[in-house]
């Protein structure tokens, strides 16, 4: 493996080119103000990809080198093509680290994933957001205090339809009243998962320093410590294993030979 952690930035890259508002936060894209912040990071190699260029931009030979996959999408999940979702799949399985953000967890590779519908509630009324750090000693928690604050964003409620984190580290409350899972950790074959809530597109929530330093201390989590594939062989046994004297018929069920 490199010395560094390469990472692909994934953007659905619809809104910034539809939406007004969004164009003026984003001039040139979500993904390109995340793969700029993970590039401040010595030992952290960033390319991107975008939904509408060939392949997504997720061709084999761009994730056999990508240690970290990062994703967000939004209106566009449905165009993603289930060939890619696979291959992506495979990858993880494999050993190569995904980042979910925001609303990229009603993304097919997410559900795939995860083997839920990852519903949830939300409301957009440019609400204050407290995410509460449950786990100061984790590697994502990392420089982050016991809480911070994002002052105006999407509301994402319980309840969240994912599988028990195996480990919860974020739980937003918003100014509303509701409370989320706002970070969470998951493993799959030889991969790692984090969904990380915020990232409303409405909001200029990627240049937020915290946020930032979350996703990047995420992507060092999330690297592969081995890619492999997963392969289900026949083999030999290690040991010499006598000759058995019975005929354990078709269901496995022991006969006598010399009865028989």
């Amino acid at each position: 493996m490199s010395d560094k952690i390469r990472v692909t930035v994934w953007g659905e890259y619809r809104h910034e080119l539809k939406n007004e508002a969004v164009k003026k936060i984003y001039p040139d894209g979500m993904h390109t103000v995340i793969a700029n912040g993970l590039a401040r990071n010595a030992g952290i190699e960033v390319r991107t990809a975008i939904l509408d260029e060939p392949e997504h931009g997720l061709t084999e030979e761009v994730l056999a080198e990508t240690d970290v996959l990062t994703w967000w999408g939004h209106t566009a999940h449905g165009e993603v093509q289930d060939e890619i979702v696979e291959r992506v799949r495979k990858h993880i399985l494999e050993g190569m680290g995904l980042i979910v953000l925001h609303s990229g967890h009603f993304s097919k590779i997410f559900r795939s994933m995860m083997g839920t519908n990852c519903s949830l509630k939300w409301r957009e009324v440019a609400e204050k957001e407290r995410l509460w750090n449950l786990e100061p000693g984790h590697p994502i928690t990392e420089g982050i205090g016991e809480y911070f604050e994002i002052p105006n964003t999407e509301m994402y409620g319980e309840r969240f339809d994912i599988p028990t984190p195996d480990k919860l580290i974020f739980v937003s409350w918003f100014e509303g009243g509701e409370v989320f899972r706002s970070g969470c950790c998951w493993e799959r074959g030889h991969g790692r998962i984090f969904y990380f809530r915020p990232g409303h597109e409405t909001y200029p929530i990627f240049y937020n320093e915290q946020v930032m330093k979350i996703i990047t201390n995420a992507v060092r989590w999330a690297k592969p410590r081995i890619r492999q594939p997963h392969t289900c062989p026949c083999v030999k046994a290690i040991e010499t294993i006598p000759p058995k004297e019975v005929d354990f018929g078709k269901a496995g069920v022991q006969q006598d030979v010399k009865g028989a």
